[in-house]
């Protein structure tokens, strides 16, 4: 877990493809992606049914979901969430996530214009949205049970000055 930039995807899939290159049957989703297809499976033109999408998750040795919480949280979104993770739970199956939520609400500075000319004044503003509200309690708790956290730190990637080009050329 951790902010946005700061390679948590990247990590996971650095795993993901290590494990592949052993053969060891992976796979990858992000979690809004994966919702949406098996919200598209119950339209009765569809040729897939729930089941045909989630075998592949449940059946899959390692499995990431990526983006856990970035999905509103209706309960239905937490409904599904939480039978694919309980069912990977059950089935001792590992399960990598990435989220940008944490468990503590993030305090955000905020710099505000006092009555003084060219003086600014820190705001600490507390950010209501936690991992635990995003997903609910239940399945924050199953997270609890399975899972190491790892919090990553850092800044976001993408807005670094002197990115590069895969080609070794500046951005």
């Amino acid at each position: 877990m951790g902010p946005v930039g700061v390679g948590k995807t990247h990590l996971a899939v650095a795993i993901l493809k290590g494990l592949i290159e052993k053969g060891v049957p992976c796979l990858f989703y992000e979690s809004g992606s994966l919702l949406k297809q098996i919200q598209d499976s119950y339209n009765p033109i569809s040729n897939t049914s729930e089941l045909r999408v989630l075998a592949p998750v449940y059946q899959a040795e390692v499995l990431v979901m990526d983006e856990l919480g970035s999905t509103i949280p209706t309960d239905w979104v937490r409904d599904t969430i939480y039978q694919i993770i309980n069912t990977r739970y059950n089935d001792q199956k590992l399960t990598i996530f990435t989220t940008n939520y944490t468990d503590e609400a993030a305090q955000i500075d905020e710099a505000v214009e006092t009555t003084r000319p060219n003086r600014k004044l820190t705001n600490r503003i507390q950010e209501a949205t936690t991992l635990e509200e995003r997903i609910g309690t239940r399945l924050r708790s199953r997270l609890y049970e399975m899972c190491t956290k790892v919090k990553i730190e850092g800044e976001d990637y993408r807005k670094r000055m002197d990115r590069r080009r895969f080609d070794g050329s500046r951005i």
